[in-house]
């Protein structure tokens, strides 16, 4: 199987893993154990936080480990919630946010607050003059992507953040799909609160980093927690911290050069798909790893079960949306109807993508654009 769906998640760095097992077998003490294996352990994550501190280029009283992106959007949402500049009871997202995030607004409104869904651009962007206009005197959080995850376009987050410090409103971002794909240290510096998962970048599942900047006085979300100076409860997984970092200085260290091969590889791609370009529309990010794109007339499912019985594993989307049989957030934010917006399917490559699979994925999608392949259209 050709793997063309790393926006999904990342196979684990064989060093990393290799740290992993070292750490849990050798170092496996309770990092708050006051004794000597219970030191080294702590040792270990708080070096583990002073690493993250300077990838980011942020403070390190700032980084917290969790089990993930979505718990990191939940508590990093919630720790500004608990210490608001002002008064009020308004919020501002994107109607395009990861479903973790849109799970947390439901729940808020449910406890009062007033959520305002931002649309998105035909380039896939949140317009800031229609961003500066919902913004309220009764505004106190804005929960804005860094990276939209189905289509690889980045959020003007350092002109939403000037907006936001201008009008003490406090401003999360998920960054779940920037981290190791494109510089994120200026977004790092400007936002409140932002979000990473470790499987995006070849770290282990269930690890992942919130940061919140030290001057917000937040709360723990449950009272009487411990672990993480009261961010979340429950052991902290030195081990997968210590392979998540690993991975994470491997891609830091690799980014740029990776960025140009992507660059390489989606011209690539692009180029073979010109003949059929009439029957396709084609979503282009900042994010060159990243292809988003629609068939027209085949649903992006059909397309991907293609796909994948010829060998090849793409996605219809993010993988917390897949077999829900919804449209495309991100088709809907920036207006595409919803029958145009079942077509869409999602590309991405990462290290073990070559140029000669990247081409031979092409001239599969372009027998389907001619349905040389498909015999019988859903649509």
């Amino acid at each position: 199987m050709k793997y063309f769906d790393y926006a999904a998640s990342c196979p684990l760095d064989t060093e990393a893993a290799e740290l992993y097992v070292k750490a849990a077998t050798d170092y496996y003490g309770n990092s708050q154990s006051l004794h000597d294996v219970g030191h080294v352990a702590n040792t270990f994550l708080e070096n583990c936080r002073k690493e993250f501190s300077k990838l980011l280029n942020v403070e390190t009283d700032g980084i917290f480990f969790t089990s993930g992106g979505s718990e990191s959007n939940l508590l990093g949402i919630r720790a500004l919630l608990s210490a608001p500049l002002k008064k009020g009871k308004h919020i501002v997202t994107c109607m395009a946010e990861h479903a973790s995030i849109l799970h947390v607004m439901k729940m808020l409104e449910t406890e009062g607050y007033e959520v305002t869904y931002l649309p998105l651009n035909t380039q896939g962007q949140v317009e800031v003059a229609v961003f500066k206009q919902v913004l309220r005197d009764d505004t106190i959080l804005v929960s804005i992507q860094h990276a939209n995850p189905e289509i690889g376009t980045l959020q003007p987050i350092l002109e939403l953040a000037a907006l936001c410090h201008q009008q003490q409103v406090l401003l999360h971002s998920d960054c779940v799909q920037s981290f190791g794909k494109t510089p994120i240290q200026e977004v790092a510096q400007a936002v409140d609160a932002l979000s990473i998962s470790g499987h995006k970048f070849y770290g282990p599942k269930g690890t992942g980093v919130a940061y919140v900047n030290p001057r917000v006085a937040w709360k723990p979300f449950l009272e009487g927690t411990t672990h993480e100076k009261g961010f979340r409860p429950g052991t902290v997984n030195v081990p997968g911290i210590l392979a998540m970092t690993l991975a994470a200085q491997k891609v830091a260290s690799s980014l740029y050069e990776e960025m140009d091969r992507f660059t390489f590889l989606r011209k690539t791609f692009l180029e073979e798909l010109e003949e059929v370009i009439a029957q396709i529309t084609v979503y282009l990010g900042q994010l060159p790893g990243m292809i988003g794109m629609r068939i027209h007339g085949i649903e992006g499912q059909w397309v991907m079960l293609e796909c994948n019985r010829h060998g090849y594993a793409i996605s219809t989307g993010t993988a917390c949306h897949t077999g829900m049989l919804e449209p495309s957030k991100t088709m809907t934010a920036i207006g595409v109807k919803e029958k145009s917006a079942k077509e869409f399917f999602r590309i991405s490559f990462g290290k073990q993508t070559t140029e000669k699979d990247v081409r031979e994925l092409a001239l599969l999608l372009a027998k389907l654009a001619q349905q040389e392949v498909v015999t019988e259209l859903p649509l």
